[in-house]
């Protein structure tokens, strides 16, 4: 990738919010976030392209790399922590209801380790394109279409197509989940409200009734003002997790009276779906790594990669396990709504919960605006400002009807986590690693082809099997015959 020089070489500071969830990026020009950038087929440096990184090299990214304030490992250790541990994990103990117990545990630690496989093999292919194109820090779209523009000449005329793919992907992913937010608040509201009132109205008033409340928290200008609202939002999902773990190991029932391999072919794509949802961070890794102080403690056996998933992956088997076991075949697409509704303590988790996945709304609100608003602003250059909000406003209201018509958190959940999470979490990894080597660094017998071909296969098989029985099961919320 070839950028035009300009003086200065500092990285402005990255707030936690940027590191957390982030927008795109793609607009680092030598380290100095600015406009656009022109990526060419050949290197910089063409006696660069394949080099030993063993630090002798006249170039060495991670020396150049120059951050105002860089994070340390501790620090992106925690972000990492942060990004992973999202609402997903309210939905693992009915992932478990899918697999059954032990099933659960061993499916929930092959997805992670394919997973966070995937996320290291990104980050590999972003440490070896920075040797190759003489830059210092990208973006995940970065790296798709740096890989394909620097890989074999079949491929680099697939580079903008790579961008693209990633960048929708990366849309439709955050948008998605936007909307599977708002059936969680609205469902938990909804516990709560008619509890007190003996009012029973549709679940869709209620998340209908969120529009303007989102409006506003979609209008908030600049990600920076969403600070105390991440603040608060850590808070009350800390504080809802750790009460709602109270109730889950109080009377627990033994282990033998649930099924330990409860999957079939209806219910293990649902289990994949789910897992993989909540599991995925893959939009935040190449930020975490853009923002540290030693890129290369990322990556290793015992990296910050590999310390963070197993500590999320450890974390999740805990509560999909303990709930499943608390609340069996009765386990809801989120364990909050399990929870008695005639104590205090279990209405106070519904409702800080509700606060939270509001609250957190605007962070992955913010990632569709940015990427969104990228692709259009051009268009609308008179009025821009005007443009913008009507764009807000536009999104605000989609993730309200695909709410409105999708009311089910379980299996809108599987359908993002098999429609999106699939592509952009493992099939897209899989491609830039075999795309970054192809021409070497393939291995004896292209053991890296082949083992890039099973992940895209388990990738394609999440994503068909775990979109066709999300989506039949979405359809019959409108062909079953309502009980009188």
């Amino acid at each position: 990738m070839s950028l035009e020089k300009v003086d200065s070489n500092s990285m402005p500071q990255a707030t936690e919010l940027d590191v957390f969830l982030p927008p795109d990026g793609s607009n680092i020009k030598d380290n100095i976030h600015s406009g656009k950038y022109k990526v060419n087929v050949k290197p910089k440096d063409p006696e660069a392209a394949y080099v030993n990184h063993d630090g002798k090299d006249s170039f060495d990214p991670f020396r150049e790399r120059k951050l105002d304030h860089p994070t340390t490992d501790c620090d992106t250790l925690t972000h990492l922590l942060k990004a992973s541990l999202g609402t997903g994990i309210l939905a693992m103990p009915d992932a478990f209801k899918n697999a059954g117990l032990t099933a659960g545990v061993i499916g929930t630690v092959l997805v992670a380790i394919i997973c966070t496989h995937c996320a290291y093999i990104l980050v590999k292919c972003a440490h070896e394109l920075y040797y190759r194109t003489r830059v210092t820090a990208m973006s995940f779209a970065d790296v798709g279409e740096v890989a394909f523009a620097n890989g074999p000449p079949w491929a680099r005329k697939f580079s903008k197509f790579a961008r693209q793919t990633i960048l929708v992907s990366l849309f439709l992913t955050y948008f998605g989940t936007c909307s599977v937010y708002t059936v969680i608040v609205g469902n938990n509201f909804q516990q709560v409200i008619e509890h007190h009132t003996q009012i029973s109205l549709d679940q869709r008033v209620y998340i209908a009734a969120l529009l303007l409340p989102l409006i506003l928290l979609g209008w908030v200008p600049n990600l920076k003002y969403l600070a105390p609202v991440s603040m608060i939002a850590n808070l009350f999902m800390a504080v809802g997790l750790g009460i709602t773990i109270y109730y889950l190991v109080q009377d627990i029932p033994d282990a033998s009276t649930l099924p330990q391999f409860n999957a079939s072919l209806n219910t293990i794509p649902q289990f994949f779906s789910i897992v993989i949802f909540a599991m995925e961070a893959i939009g935040v890794v190449m930020p975490l790594e853009n923002n540290m102080k030693s890129p290369r403690h990322f990556l290793g056996l015992g990296g910050v990669l590999n310390q963070g998933m197993a500590g999320v992956t450890l974390i999740y088997i805990l509560l999909g396990f303990l709930g499943y076991l608390k609340y069996g075949d009765k386990t809801e697409g989120s364990i909050t709504l399990n929870l008695p509704l005639d104590e205090i303590p279990a209405q106070s988790v519904k409702i800080l919960i509700a606060l939270a996945v509001y609250c957190t709304y605007g962070l992955q609100f913010y990632v569709c605006l940015e990427i969104g608003w990228n692709g259009i602003k051009n268009t609308f250059t008179k009025r821009p400002v005007v443009s913008e909000y009507a764009m807000r406003t536009f999104l605000v209201i989609l993730t309200i009807v695909l709410a409105v018509a999708v009311p089910t958190i379980s299996p809108f959940i599987s359908l993002i986590g098999a429609l999106c999470f699939s592509i952009l979490g493992l099939i897209v990894p899989a491609f830039i690693e075999v795309i970054t080597f192809w021409d070497h660094g393939l291995g004896h017998y292209r053991w890296r082809l082949w083992k890039n071909v099973l992940v895209s296969i388990f990738g394609l098989m999440a994503l068909v099997f775990g979109s066709y029985t999300s989506i039949k099961e979405i359809a019959k919320l409108y062909t079953d015959t309502p009980k009188s």
